[in-house]
């Protein structure tokens, strides 16, 4: 019988992916511990592995004896080394269609979240207190502002959509997507610099590459204007959250809205947790019922593709 290891998850259960490995005719082998020699244990006789933020690393995949597949629960793909996985012939697969609309969502409420001050305000009133909770130039008016978007994928798009009837102006940088696109859209297609320098609000919607790691940090931070806000739905290591706490603290940066960090769980003890002038959540952007659903099950139905020797989807490597 062909067996599929899961390495990592935060599902209450695996009911969804035992159900579709058992009619398919394969036993489900899972695990929940990230340690080194319980992922080279658990990946070793497996047939196809499903990982969500286990390290993946080029030990981990040299531990896999028969694997067929890597696949990955969700997008973004820096917790899989692809290219020890490329050398061993083993394909990896994202799921990248899952959780559009729900992390497009989430990244206007962070936007309007920000721009209207509805934390500090819900919070004002909490304590018993009325009027406004900030100073007033804090409020700002989304049709004034200039958005710009690093990344212009299925998200970004997305976003950008979602921003068209507020009115705003919007910026886009991809170096992958052609102006023509981006125009398209009712975008302007920019260099990084020109992103920077003339947008209110910078939101990050551009994977984890050699290339966009630590993309906000001092140098591209001095660069933004002043007591402009930073916005991360994407991944974590996009910023250099010690640069960004800086910016935070000095004012030159007004205010953060982040759902991804640099570590995760985020130390009890980082100031991102407690600054006043921060919008954060826990990884949660992607997350609907209809959203997790989805991601399970393709990532099964993934696993049993490889395991019956089908072309599979969505390699990224």
């Amino acid at each position: 019988m062909s067996t599929v290891a899961i390495t990592d998850y935060t599902f209450p259960n695996l009911d969804l992916e035992q159900a579709i490995l058992t009619e398919a005719g394969a036993e489900l082998l899972s695990g929940n511990d990230k340690q080194l020699s319980a992922l080279k244990q658990i990946v070793a006789q497996a047939d196809a592995v499903i990982t969500q933020f286990a390290p993946i690393n080029a030990e981990v995949i040299a531990a896999m004896q028969q694997a067929k597949v890597i696949v990955r629960y969700g997008i973004g793909v820096d917790n899989v080394d692809l290219q020890a996985a490329r050398q061993r012939g083993i394909p990896v697969c994202n799921i990248p269609d899952y959780c559009i609309d729900e992390v497009a969502d989430h990244t206007l409420a962070f936007i309007l979240g920000v721009t209207r001050q509805v934390v500090p305000n819900t919070l004002h009133v909490r304590d018993g207190k009325w009027g406004l909770a900030t100073p007033l130039d804090q409020l700002r008016t989304l049709r004034d502002q200039t958005v710009g978007l690093v990344g212009f994928g299925r998200i970004g798009r997305e976003v950008a959509a979602r921003l068209a009837p507020f009115k705003c102006r919007r910026l886009v940088h991809d170096a992958f997507v052609p102006a023509d696109t981006v125009r398209a859209t009712g975008c302007e297609p920019v260099m990084l610099d020109d992103l920077l320098a003339q947008s209110d609000i910078v939101t990050l919607h551009c994977p984890s590459t050699p290339q966009t790691k630590k993309l906000v940090n001092v140098d591209s931070l001095c660069r933004m204007k002043h007591g402009s806000i930073v916005v991360n739905l994407g991944r974590g290591d996009l910023i250099d959250s010690g640069s960004l706490i800086a910016a935070l603290q000095s004012g030159k940066i007004s205010a953060a809205a982040l759902d991804v960090f640099e570590q995760e769980p985020l130390p009890p003890d980082n100031p991102l947790r407690f600054m006043p002038n921060v919008i954060s959540a826990s990884h949660i952007a992607s997350a609907s019922p209809k959203a997790v659903r989805t991601l399970r099950e393709t990532a099964a139905r993934i696993a049993i593709m490889a395991l019956r020797g089908e072309p599979l989807p969505n390699i990224v490597n």
